[in-house]
């Protein structure tokens, strides 16, 4: 592997990181934060996302870096693959009552592409019911921010330690048996305006719904990030 640096000299490359399923650029913000060069791919038009992108299936894309030997072009890999097959509402209280429609689980197949590119290597999903160990769990109130978000990473190839969750100020904001509680808000859920959503994320480039929805805050991604570059170049975490 190349000698990497977390904050590279003039002439020295930063380290590259491929942003699966990478949506508007939620995780692929945090990891340009911490010092990496970031591309992204998904297979839906992503017009704000705010790096390098390829409109492709995921794994479709992957297969074909490993295949070409183009993968040797990149550090690191973060995915965060669809998880409507795995989510709480989905095989709950959907499945419970036919609703909705059967979701493919990609994430074995996955898992054995983010094997063979022998890079460190990020998965990352809700706490649902998808097939992940959860190595690390991130939680917007660890970073004083307006949204809870509980998500869980699989860390490939590495480690990273587990930061202390603290306990949550209150519910999350909504009516909640007649009542109105003013607090952070879970995963937005139409709990919150645009404006909110963007605020208590720190994501002001893409105003979509959809896309603000599904986000990862980027600051997980920095914290991750972070820890990353230090399993790639042996420097020390900052305080």
């Amino acid at each position: 592997m190349p000698d990497l640096i977390p904050f590279p000299r003039e002439g020295v490359r930063r380290p590259r990181l491929l942003d699966l399923f990478c949506c508007a650029g939620g995780a692929a913000t945090g990891y340009a934060r911490a010092g990496f060069d970031v591309t992204g791919v998904d297979v839906a038009d992503r017009p704000n996302y705010p790096y390098t992108w390829h409109r492709a299936d995921a794994l479709a894309f992957l297969t074909r870096l490993l295949d070409s030997g183009e993968i040797a072009g990149f550090d690191a890999v973060h995915a965060s693959p669809p998880c409507q097959a795995g989510c709480a509402l989905t095989v709950g209280t959907n499945t419970s009552r036919g609703w909705g429609r059967p979701h493919v689980q990609l994430i074995p197949e996955l898992r054995v592409l983010l094997d063979r590119t022998g890079l460190p290597w990020v998965l990352e999903q809700p706490t649902g019911k998808a097939p992940v160990r959860a190595d690390v769990r991130l939680c917007g109130e660890m970073f004083g921010l307006g949204v809870i978000r509980h998500r869980v990473f699989e860390l490939g190839g590495w480690s990273a330690p587990q930061p202390t969750h603290p306990r949550h100020r209150g519910p999350v904001r909504g009516w909640r048996h007649g009542v109105y509680r003013d607090g952070p808000y879970g995963n937005g859920g139409g709990k919150a305006t645009v404006p909110e959503m963007q605020h208590a994320m720190g994501i002001t480039w893409t105003d979509e719904r959809e896309e603000l929805t599904e986000a990862i805050p980027p600051a997980y991604t920095h914290w991750i990030g972070t820890h990353l570059l230090t399993a790639l170049t042996g420097a020390e975490v900052a305080a």
